[in-house]
């Protein structure tokens, strides 16, 4: 029998400011060169004040979704504090690491407040790097990140952190075959905690993202 590789793909990014995280996704779920799901769910709440992307196989990533959320609420249950996002993205390091020469398909990153707001990515070999900036995962990465290259401002707002994602996973869907879906998904991580934003909401930022720039 032939043996076929079948490939999955995505975009995926997170950008940090002064005071938090925003993750954006595109909603294509891709099987070899078929474009099986247009609505597909890739940003997860860990915890209230966490949450994680995921690119690449989807049983692979729900599979460490699931146990990255069960140790969580563990850990805050018998210690009464907060699961960090680095302590996340260490444990995700670890499992992916562990793993490496039958590894799990999926590249992550994970977005989070502790005291202030951390960013993190991790590859499928268990690669943790801290992003200061801005994180990228996913097939349609070079596209994304020649735009928050160019965007991207240390003292960005919210709604301009969120428009400039919403771009960004644009740009991927406009070029990268794997890359698409109906909409764009977005969450913002602050000190309230995690919110995800309605197409209502994304809506109306880009809209007024749009009039400040008419206006200059």
């Amino acid at each position: 029998m032939e043996n076929k590789e079948l490939k999955t793909g995505t975009t995926t990014v997170g950008i940090k400011i002064k005071d938090a995280i925003v993750l954006a996704a595109d909603m294509r779920a891709s099987m070899g060169h078929i474009a099986y799901e247009e609505e597909s769910q890739k940003i997860y709440k860990i915890t209230d004040y966490l949450a994680i992307t995921n690119a690449g196989s989807v049983g692979d990533s729900l599979a460490i979704i699931r146990f990255l959320t069960a140790h969580a609420k563990l850990y805050e249950i018998e210690r009464a504090a907060k699961f960090t996002p680095k302590a996340a993205a260490t444990l995700l390091s670890n499992i992916l690491n562990a793993n490496r020469y039958f590894p799990f398909l999926a590249q992550f990153i994970i977005g989070g407040i502790n005291e202030t707001p951390e960013l993190y990515e991790v590859d499928p070999s268990g690669g943790l790097l801290e992003r200061k900036q801005y994180a990228v995962s996913g097939s349609g990465t070079e596209f994304a990140l020649n735009t928050l290259d160019s965007g991207y401002s240390e003292d960005m707002t919210k709604d301009e952190a969120i428009a400039l994602a919403i771009k960004a996973i644009e740009a991927g869907k406009k070029r990268d075959v794997f890359s698409g879906g109906l909409s764009v998904s977005v969450v913002v991580i602050n000190k309230e905690g995690v919110k995800e934003l309605s197409q209502e909401e994304i809506s109306k930022i880009i809209e007024s993202q749009k009039q400040k720039k008419a206006k200059k």
